[in-house]
């Protein structure tokens, strides 16, 4: 127990020490301020602009913005469709993989341009290592800085800057964030026995006699920006539970590091760009506080071990079941919860056999998204709260609600409750849908309390742009296929628009002097009451669901039943 505790322990002081190092560094990149990488990257990305015809001093209101996000993921949905349906003619295919059905396709692409990375597939079975690099590969740093521009934008709406090109911050988010940490985090994890080849499955004969076939391919270079980028969809089948994507604990700890790092410093870096660095911090400590009591719970659960079975056997064990030995329960519970919390989705054990605890900790945060959120998106999520807070403590107290100098008016509070409300429809109704259907369309493989765990765990999973499962669903189906897909786009873009229109409205109001009846929002009992708001809003809409899955199922085992 106490190694366990010391692990998750080292893990959040880290975290705590490279953000505001990470977060700094962030807003100098998008900022436009000398970085140690501009010798490097300056004549590349001016390269690139004069290729693409992008003028990087041209400023885009919200809908340019918006249009120029869509049509280039529509672009390259339609370019990575391409290239995975043409595999077998493409070359790194040297088990000569066949093409996919076309939901599967149209599934996978639409849950990579998204930074979702939902899989209904198995990938060294699939998907040849072109399709793996070429394809998903460009998608998982594309997407993911799709995600950080959208943050950015939103942050410079809110403090009153103009929200800036989408061409130039996708550029710099990739050439000045997520490729240079990628190449250092993927030579870390070859170096610690990450594999990185291009040559064919093994055929191994075994001791026995018998014929064992090992896949391989260049699984680092897949892993480090699949964490980095909060993608989450694995090079395997078994993502991060596979010894070639995470060998041992030290590449355990890179990757929990690299999934947690940009998203807890992207509220630093809001702090740099509004110039209040104290409400930056009471922010991450909110969310660190709300964080750390998640994995307590999943934690303790994972530690105190399935009644029945210690019933059973007249022991006491943590609860060892869907965990790799390298890991344990403290390190595998710590992930679930991390994982869900920054919207990554990948698994280094099975979330289908977490105790209830556990469950309940991954739902809530995949229902709240802003613990700590998605790559750049959990941030705006985290500041659409704040306004909401700042709305209602203005009505409680009869004042003009203000924040940052600025109103909140109609239009605002009309496109927060969009964005939160959104997430709920497209969570519940496809799940009311499946569950009335239990045999030909939910494909459930669990009775009871835990069945409605694993339908509505998929399209918050999908809505949320999280991608991790509870995989004993079978979900590899046309049902699931098109209507989680419709959950993740339902999901990505319609909060990103209402995000930027908000933020666009905010950015052309002019500043309000403050005076002594002024609400501050950095101050403690903001905070506080900015959490217990997140709490009411958040977790209340989803509560008849928690209720009926994972808080029955642990009444259900409590009683031995």
């Amino acid at each position: 127990m106490g190694q366990g505790l010391l692990q998750i322990g080292l893990t959040l002081c880290i975290v705590i020490a490279i953000t505001p190092v990470l977060g700094r560094y962030i807003a100098r990149v998008f900022l436009g301020e000398r970085t140690i990488l501009d010798r490097l990257m300056n004549p590349i990305e001016r390269s690139v602009y004069v290729i693409s015809g992008v003028r990087p001093k041209d400023e885009m209101t919200g809908w340019q913005y918006i249009r120029a996000i869509l049509y280039t993921n529509l672009f390259m949905g339609i370019l990575v469709y391409s290239l995975i349906y043409f595999q077998r003619l493409l070359p790194w295919n040297p088990n000569g993989l066949g093409v996919p059905s076309w939901d599967i396709i149209l599934h996978t692409v639409i849950s990579f341009v998204t930074n979702t990375d939902q899989q209904h597939y198995a990938g060294e079975t699939t998907l040849s290592y072109f399709s793996q690099v070429a394809a998903l590969g460009f998608l998982m740093f594309t997407s993911a800085a799709t995600g950080l521009a959208v943050g950015i934008a939103f942050i410079r709406g809110l403090t009153g800057r103009k929200l800036g090109n989408f061409y130039v911050d996708l550029t710099r988010g990739m050439t000045r964030i997520l490729l240079p940490i990628s190449v250092i985090g993927a030579i870390a994890l070859v170096v610690l026995g990450v594999p990185q080849t291009i040559g064919e499955t093994l055929t191994i004969t075994t001791l026995e006699g018998g014929t064992q076939y090992i896949a391989r391919g260049p699984v680092a270079s897949f892993e480090m920006i699949k964490m980095l980028g909060e993608n989450g969809g694995g090079f395997f089948a078994a993502n991060s539970a596979h010894p070639f994507e995470n060998p041992n604990g030290a590449t355990n700890l890179i990757e929990t590091i690299a999934m947690i790092a940009i998203p807890a410093a992207m509220i630093y870096t809001y702090g740099v760009f509004a110039k209040n660095i104290k409400q930056a911090w009471l922010l991450f400590w909110m969310v660190f506080i709300v964080f750390v009591i998640l994995v307590w719970v999943a934690a303790g659960g994972e530690l105190q071990g399935n009644p029945l079975v210690n019933g059973a056997l007249g022991i006491e064990q943590p609860n060892l079941e869907g965990k790799e030995v390298r890991f344990g329960w403290a390190e595998t519970a710590l992930w679930a919860v991390m994982t869900t919390a920054t919207m990554c989705g990948a698994v280094n054990g099975m979330h289908d056999s977490l105790m209830p605890q556990g469950l309940f900790a991954t739902l809530f945060n995949l229902f709240l998204q802003i613990i700590w959120g998605g790559q750049g998106t959990g941030t705006a999520y985290l500041f659409i709260y704040l306004i909401l807070t700042v709305f209602l403590t203005g009505l409680m107290v009869g004042r003009t609600p203000e924040i940052f100098g600025r109103k909140i008016e109609k239009r605002e509070i009309v496109l927060a409750s969009l964005i939160l409300l959104i997430h709920p429809i497209v969570v519940l109704i496809p799940s009311a849908i499946a569950l009335a259907y239990p045999f030909s369309l939910s494909g459930i493989s669990n009775p009871s309390f835990h069945g409605i765990s694993q339908v509505v765990y998929e399209y918050a999973s999908a809505s949320a742009n999280n991608g991790s499962g509870l995989e004993g669903l079978t979900d590899n189906s046309l049902w699931w296929n098109l209507s989680t897909s419709v959950s993740i786009l339902t999901g990505r873009y319609v909060p990103i628009i209402a995000m930027l229109l908000l933020a666009d409205s905010m950015s052309h109001k002019q500043t309000v002097p403050q005076t002594p009846g002024t609400l501050k929002t950095d101050s403690l009992l903001f905070t506080t009451v900015t959490a217990g708001i997140v709490l009411i809003l958040g977790v209340l809409t989803f509560f008849p669901v928690l209720a009926l899955g994972p808080i029955a199922e642990g009444f259900k085992l409590a009683s031995g039943s």
